[in-house]
């Protein structure tokens, strides 16, 4: 055999995706895959080195493979450079590059969501901002598992025919990421179960923090939620996944810990209600919109997720807790993100791409998402619900183009919740009277969100231009931009020369620049729902908050695939006619995630943050605040039962 390098394509047909293999004399390289993915001579610890195990190949087909990789000395290529045991060490058999990737993909069967903590969110949107990726609509999450392996079948050889060694390492983690939803060959997917990922957080905080993204701030934001003080806070929790044929299962349980702490003065909370304009009495007491003290330590066990779906004509039905982040932004969503504990509620989410006859051939394939369900800690009205309505389409591979529209109505003493409400604020376009507002006739509280995406010109595998909007009782942010709020954004998914390094920038604002913003009396609140768009008291949307402006700055060099370094800046600053004397965040963070091992994932990152808030600690100018944080999360790994022989090939719905 020649020593010099070559690359040839390898891979399994109806295993997913092809590879490419470097052979340098008898070593070999895998640069992607499928089944076995190396990349340079590093340790079993990278991610992108074994990339997908080879459980569900043959026996004839692991010998015919053998005996195609072996070298002109007779001796078999190691498909372990490192020479370190690995479950997925098989070699492949060829294929030519004339030979046809299979798409047999079988739309028939429901998965689970990947929750939005999880890595590979950010791994994907990278791909998609380098160019790859082109069914996926990064504006719409969660995406489930069958639904991202369709998106990176559908882009496997257009990322290894371009030799970019960061997008095949890329690929490598993800289709990993997804191995146990690929069947063996001519076979049908069978069961899927187990534990996905045990895990426990750690974290120590010194200093005073801010926990009211309604009114002054949040130090921990986009954390579903969970509650934090200073001291010693913990979460130890576990997920599991449950897949079989059309039905699916996923829980994610967790026990929470955060110490007690002073919270609000009576007097700081009195001034905060009458911002609110809320009666600070009887039912109105604790507030879940305002961290009145003392706060009891918190020791919950908390359901994070638990989402029962059945999969039918390209859509999850689904009932219980889900995540969702509706926008292209990184930093917060307009609309929804997961800043707030997830709602129990009703959805039926497109998770794969609808192309309608002849319409497509002018806007592109479509998704949409709806769900509806309640609101909690709301006491002024008390427990009303929510919809949601969002759909997206892609009018060409680099643009995304998406609308949302979400109305919060109903709750006791004001309007019933009812299917006749429901169908009345849904269907609720026009101005209404301030009779009908106060009145069972009150359709809600109206929100509605525009976003978009756009891969530049000339820089689609560099440059993707983005914003977020969302306007309070128009019918979109383009019919009314003074009256909305913004959330732009650019990301640098590489830089020439340097494509382990990449940037994004952000921008938020909600202070608006009409007199409609005043008093904190517009975004994310209303004249009858007063606590707003929250659930047990954190924003929904984008938890900079009502009337703030800030900037959000993010350098990451990636280490491999699914491991980095990244540095973050924060400056927000929130209006002082809202919030008397206004408030000012500054925050620096280092992000580091690793893999220990192939299935032990460290995330660690340190935050320095300075703070002022007169209205809270007056006098006292800066604040500051730590925190030092450590989570260890293990992925075991999931089971397979066997399915049954495939007699067709499936259609895509």
């Amino acid at each position: 055999m020649s020593m010099s390098s070559t690359r040839i394509r390898i891979g399994l047909p109806r295993l997913g995706v092809p590879l490419l293999v470097c052979l340098s004399g008898l070593g070999a390289t895998y640069c992607g895959g499928q089944t076995a993915v190396y990349s340079g001579t590093d340790s079993a610890t990278q991610p992108n080195q074994v990339a997908i195990e080879s459980q569900r190949m043959t026996p004839n087909v692991v010998a015919t493979q053998q005996n195609m990789l072996t070298g002109e000395s007779g001796s078999q290529i190691n498909a372990n450079p490192s020479g370190t045991s690995s479950k997925a060490s098989s070699t492949h058999p060829i294929v030519t590059d004339n030979d046809e990737y299979p798409q047999d993909v079988d739309w028939k069967l429901g998965s689970t969501y990947i929750p939005l903590d999880s890595t590979i969110y950010a791994q994907a949107i990278r791909l998609y901002s380098m160019g790859y990726l082109n069914t996926a609509f990064i504006n719409m999450r969660p995406w489930t598992r069958q639904s991202l392996l369709h998106v990176l079948n559908e882009s496997a050889d257009d990322i290894i025919d371009d030799n970019n060694d960061e997008a095949t390492a890329l690929l490598s983690s993800l289709m990993e990421a997804v191995a146990v939803e690929t069947p063996a060959i001519d076979m049908t997917r069978g069961r899927v179960y187990g534990v996905d990922t045990i895990y426990t957080r750690m974290m120590g905080i010194s200093g005073q923090t801010l926990r009211d993204s309604y009114h002054l701030g949040q130090t921990i934001n986009n954390d579903y939620g969970r509650p934090y003080e200073p001291g010693f806070n913990n979460i130890t929790g576990f997920s599991s996944v449950d897949e079989m044929g059309r039905f699916s299962l996923y829980l994610r349980g967790e026990f929470q810990h955060a110490p007690a702490a002073a919270g609000y003065s009576s007097a700081l909370t009195n001034q905060l209600s009458t911002i609110d304009q809320i009666d600070n009495s009887s039912a109105n007491l604790n507030q879940a919109t305002i961290p009145q003290g003392p706060i009891a330590a918190q020791n919950p066990f908390r359901m994070q997720e638990a989402t029962l779906s059945f999969h039918i004509g390209g859509h999850e039905f689904s009932g219980g807790k889900s995540d969702a982040w509706l926008g292209p932004t990184v930093g917060g969503a307009m609309s929804w993100s997961d800043n707030a504990e997830n709602i129990y509620s009703f959805r039926i989410n497109r998770v794969d791409p609808l192309y309608i006859p002849l319409l497509s051939r002018l806007t592109g394939p479509f998704r949409y998402d709806f769900f509806v369900g309640s609101l909690k800690g709301h006491t002024d009205p008390n427990s009303p619900w929510i919809h949601s309505e969002a759909f997206s389409f892609a009018p060409t591979s680099n643009v995304r183009i998406g609308f949302q529209r979400a109305v919060i109505w109903g709750g006791e003493g004001h309007v019933p919740v009812t299917l006749h409400t429901f169908l009345r604020s849904f269907f609720s376009l026009a101005d209404i009277t301030p009779a009908e507002k106060f009145s069972t006739d009150d359709p809600g509280a109206r929100f509605s969100d525009f976003n978009f995406s756009w891969r530049l010109p000339f820089l689609t595998r560099y440059l993707t231009l983005y914003t977020d909007s969302i306007v309070h009782d128009d019918v979109s942010p383009p019919s009314a931009p003074r009256r909305a709020a913004y959330r732009p954004g650019l990301y640098l998914s590489q830089f020439p020369g340097l494509r382990k390094l990449d940037m994004r920038v952000e921008a938020s604002n909600t202070d608006i620049s009409t007199l409609a913003s005043i008093n904190g009396s517009f975004m994310y609140i209303e004249t009858v729902q007063k606590q707003g768009y929250t659930n047990k008291g954190y924003i929904l949307g984008d938890w900079i908050g009502r009337e703030g402006k800030a900037g959000q700055v993010w350098v990451t060099y990636h280490l491999s695939a699914n491991e980095w370094v990244q540095l973050e800046y924060l400056h927000k600053k929130t209006a002082k006619d809202f919030i008397p004397g206004g408030t000012t965040q500054n925050q620096f963070m280092i992000d580091i995630e690793k893999r220990l091992r192939r299935d032990i994932e460290l995330n660690a990152w340190f935050q320095y943050e300075g703070w002022k808030a007169p209205l809270y600690i007056p006098g006292k100018g800066l604040n500051t605040d730590n925190a030092i944080v450590f989570q260890l999360t293990w992925f075991p790994k999931l089971h397979t039962d066997p399915g049954s022989i495939s007699t067709e090939r499936p259609t895509e719905p």
